[in-house]
């Protein structure tokens, strides 16, 4: 069964719009994800930034306490973060590459540029009993040099094939560079998540990719719910990844 992590980064992105620098606020992201849980969610992803842009150490703390299923912290690989992480101690971290000046995460980790710094703090992580998964680019080199960290996950970055949709050409070949990655990292002993852009209508096309574990999605999930409701929209989306062959 293909997993579905919510990520919950938004809705705290929409707390701080109002309450920047408050120690409260609504909407609450521990309370979505509660919901998100209640609707059939498998797990929460979070990111807490070093600008802090939306997520503040109270929440990841707070869903630490509050939630039932696996927390997947996502990180980039900084001491300040790297120390909140062991503190916390979700199940799993997901290293990711942070810009300032970007509005969502752009593209992958850089494994092979920063493989030195990656292998130590995934080996802190698995000694503290935090699996480690790492968000790259669907490129053979990155996958290669993830299996040679001591990651036992990648998440793959959809956000080119999500981008390249509408365009059956470019879609395709976003799609075959995808069913190459994961075949690679299969073969390679890792696990293999996948996300970045992903909903309703692009969706069903990632079938075709093999040995997928858990699909995180957030952005989709909570512009939906403006229509729907959360609840409503995890349902739909437990619905459109039913059926995954695996």
């Amino acid at each position: 069964m293909l997993l579905l992590g919510v990520n919950i980064d938004h809705v705290a992105t929409l707390r701080e719009a109002r309450y920047r620098g408050m120690p409260e606020g609504e909407p609450d992201p521990v309370e979505a994800a509660l919901l998100a849980e209640a609707a059939g969610a498998h797990g929460i992803t979070a990111h807490l930034r070093e600008d802090r842009r939306h997520l503040q150490d109270r929440d990841v703390y707070r869903l630490r306490e509050a939630i039932g299923t696996r927390l997947n912290f996502e990180m980039a690989v900084v001491p300040e973060i790297i120390a909140i992480a062991l503190q916390v101690r979700p199940d799993i971290v997901c290293l990711v590459p942070e810009k300032r000046t970007e509005v969502t995460t752009e593209g992958g980790l850089d494994v092979v540029g920063g493989a030195v710094g990656i292998r130590e703090t995934t080996s802190r992580m698995r000694d503290a009993g935090i699996e480690v998964s790492l968000f790259i680019d669907p490129d053979p080199a990155q996958i290669e040099a993830a299996a040679r960290t001591g990651a036992g996950f990648i998440e793959l970055h959809t956000g080119a094939y999500a981008a390249a949709f509408d365009s059956k050409r470019e879609r395709n070949v976003e799609l075959e560079r995808l069913v190459a990655a994961a075949k690679q990292a299969h073969g390679l002993g890792l696990k293999v998540n996948a996300g970045h852009g992903l909903n309703l209508k692009n969706l069903p096309l990632l079938h075709v990719v093999p040995h997928l574990v858990e699909l995180n999605i957030g952005h989709h999930l909570m512009s939906r719910a403006i229509a729907v409701g959360l609840p409503t929209a995890i349902r739909e989306m437990l619905g459109a990844m039913a059926g995954y062959p695996g």
